[in-house]
């Protein structure tokens, strides 16, 4: 009897499709991928829905998950779809209620040539049979209502300790973004939807460890008043952050797109925050303005590491080394991420994700590049890898940003 083939990724480098940290799971950016790393279904996004789904699946199956122990599922993908035509497709793959929570990114392009969707997943082991389980449903708007029949779609998702929440926009029920063409007001009412649902898992933004965003904007500019936006929802400590520019969102209007998640405990009855370790080496930079996140945060033998620009050592400056150059920017930003791990006694090769945002032009010949720029870098085997090409980042100076999670 022939074994079924599992799929790669197309690089000479040996990598992990998933791997554990804590009790969660990670599986990098699955698409429809054969074994020798070739898409399956070119340019057709729901064939390689499908194949990615499957692909996620037997992923997990190597850390005896299974898709019914997702809590957090995240797109990226890019075809002339709707983000709610996408996250039902997905909920079709879960038949168990509540559905995990679904994230959705629009991107121009995809890593290798003919992909319409990477699809990453964190799994926590039989989640579902946990005493502490909590769910906010999410309120999709009237004219994609059809797409889910009856069933909830889930906003936030409250696994014992672990929590996540869905990215959104500044959607509204209706379908139409609330402040159009105001994107500090888009902030606000996102980062306020989210502490509604928070507070209906029984914590706070506080007990955030990771935020992920996107926005519209090239320059500091661009950021730095979005960037007051969201640090008004937090307070120091926040969680370690990775907010990248977008080239695309919906609906139409839509500026920015958030997503959280977090750990909360339950303690004789109380919901209790959790304590968090955290360390930020003189040599790792901060950031132009006052903001209250960190750089690498450990709960629950799980370290966090906030997304990781070639910014000038030693300094708040916004400046950036090796302007505009990927390669010697990838071994800056591998070094970051190693000092970042070093006083929680972690290496590169404790690495168990890596999300890469990169600026390319599309090619799949630019993306074999990166990443084997990126092997060189990380000892041994690659973790589990998202690599987002995209057309430009913070600055004409920046190149890539990654963030990555490690065994603590």
């Amino acid at each position: 009897m022939t074994a079924p083939v599992i799929w790669n990724l197309p690089i000479a480098k040996t990598h992990l499709l998933c791997a554990s940290a804590g009790a969660l799971s990670f599986v990098g950016g699955a698409g429809d991928l054969d074994a020798a790393g070739r898409i399956r279904n070119p340019g057709d996004l729901d064939k390689q829905i499908q194949g990615a789904m499957a692909n996620v699946k037997d992923a997990l199956d190597i850390e005896n998950c299974t898709l019914d122990d997702i809590v957090r599922l995240k797109a990226h993908f890019t075809a002339d779809r709707d983000d709610w035509d996408v996250i039902a497709a997905l909920a079709r793959f879960f038949g168990k209620d509540p559905m995990p929570v679904i994230s959705t990114v629009p991107d121009p392009f995809q890593p290798f040539s003919g992909q319409k969707i990477q699809i990453q997943a964190i799994a926590q082991r039989g989640w579902r049979k946990h005493a502490d389980l909590r769910v906010v449903p999410r309120r999709v708007p009237h004219p994609k209502q059809a797409l889910f029949g009856d069933r909830t779609v889930t906003a936030g998702l409250r696994a014992g300790e672990f929590i996540a929440v869905a990215n959104r926009t500044a959607e509204g029920a209706d379908g139409a973004v609330h402040h159009p063409d105001d994107g500090v007001g888009q902030t606000h009412f996102i980062m306020e939807r989210h502490e509604e649902t928070l507070a209906g898992l029984g914590a706070s933004t506080q007990d955030s460890i990771k935020m992920e965003g996107y926005y519209f904007g090239t320059t500091r500019a661009d950021w730095m008043p979005l960037a007051k936006a969201r640090a008004s929802h937090f307070r120091d400590p926040g969680p370690v952050g990775t907010v990248v520019p977008c080239h695309r969102l919906n609906p139409k209007g839509a500026l920015i797109k958030i997503e959280l998640m977090g750990m909360r405990t339950l303690r004789s009855g109380f919901d209790k925050y959790i304590p968090r370790e955290d360390h930020w080496p003189e040599r790792v930079w901060d950031w132009p303005i006052p903001l209250p996140y960190r750089q690498a945060i450990r709960l629950r033998d799980v370290v966090w590491l906030g997304g990781q620009c070639a910014c000038r050592p030693y300094v708040n400056s916004g400046l950036r080394v090796a302007e505009g150059q990927l390669t010697p920017q990838t071994a800056v930003v591998t070094s970051l991420l190693e000092d970042l791990l070093r006083p929680f006694g972690r290496t590169l090769a404790d690495l168990k994700l890596l999300v890469c945002y990169f600026t390319s032009t599309g090619s799949e010949a630019e993306t074999a590049a990166f990443l084997k720029t990126l092997a060189d870098c990380i000892p041994g085997a690659l973790p589990p890898v998202t690599v987002v090409p995209t057309p430009a980042l913070h600055t004409q100076e920046t190149s890539l940003e990654i963030w990555g999670v490690a065994q603590g």
